[in-house]
């Protein structure tokens, strides 16, 4: 498995673990959800740029 294949495999769990994070945020509510609710959002969008950027530079190498 190469360094790039763990890379990918980090970001995608931290995708998962932004958007748990946020999704159970705005489940319960109350003071963390107004104070990080956005923020974690903004977050799980940025996870997922760079998740796509690293997929797309895998398959541009794998294609060469």
């Amino acid at each position: 498995m190469s360094i790039l294949t763990l890379i990918i495999i980090l970001a995608l769990l931290l995708t998962i673990a932004v958007l748990v994070t946020g999704i159970g945020s705005m489940a319960h509510g109350e003071e963390f959800d107004r104070k990080y609710g956005t923020q974690l959002m903004f977050a799980r969008v940025g996870m997922q740029g760079i998740t796509l950027i690293l997929l797309f530079i895998a398959l541009y190498l794998a294609s060469g």
